[in-house]
């Protein structure tokens, strides 16, 4: 007679097995000091009615879970119109998941990179955390780079990114530019190689 499993084992997929071994190193990445760095800032950024969740992954998770806090904190950070109309806790899992794709689409139209939006099920399933940690960080790190007044906190819980510093050409500089990269080529008449030092001087290949 085949062993009987533990009941309800079979309902949990992620706990065992090869996928547990890959829940586990996910978990691993999770940063219980960052949690509380998070935390703090949300807290600061909302006030304290916001609450505060226990400690602890499983207490950050349902604190963000129903996506509301999440979508107070990217409308914190806008003055004026704020981008998610509509914040409303809900126990249904479709419009819980719902509020959390707003923030989503809202932090990345905020600045936050594809690469560091965490995808729902990381949240409300509890799937990776760590990506979570990292999109709030990303979002920080923004927030603190516009510093246009709406960061509340302290602004050294975050790294300010490198803006970009756009510079515009004229035409004639662009043309200026060719001609110079034209010499450093040796394709314009009167040029040659001899005279052509640094990063003008084109690389040699030997065979022997």
């Amino acid at each position: 007679m085949a062993a009987q499993g533990t009941p309800g084992m079979a309902n949990k997929g992620p706990s065992y097995g090869l996928s547990r071994q890959v829940q586990d190193k996910i978990d691993k990445k999770y940063d219980p000091d960052l949690e509380g760095r998070l935390v703090e800032w949300i807290m600061a950024q909302l006030g304290s009615g916001v609450g505060k969740p226990a400690e602890g992954k499983q207490g950050f998770q349902d604190w963000l879970k129903d996506g509301c806090v999440l979508s107070e904190l990217i409308n914190s950070l806008h003055d004026g119109e704020k981008p998610i109309k509509k914040i409303q806790s809900s126990t249904m899992a479709f419009k819980q998941m719902e509020q959390i794709s707003q923030f989503l689409r809202a932090a990345e139209t905020y600045g936050v990179t594809k690469t560091d939006i965490f995808q729902t099920v990381d949240l409300w399933e509890g799937k990776d955390l760590a990506a979570v940690q990292r999109t709030l960080m990303a979002l920080g790190s923004i927030a603190v780079t516009k510093d246009d007044g709406t960061f509340r906190g302290n602004p050294d819980w975050f790294f300010k990114k490198a803006q970009e510093n756009p510079r515009d050409f004229s035409d004639d500089q662009m043309k200026s530019g060719k001609h110079v990269i034209g010499l450093q080529m040796g394709s314009n008449k009167g040029a040659s190689q001899a005279g052509m030092t640094g990063y003008g001087r084109p690389r040699q290949i030997i065979n022997n």
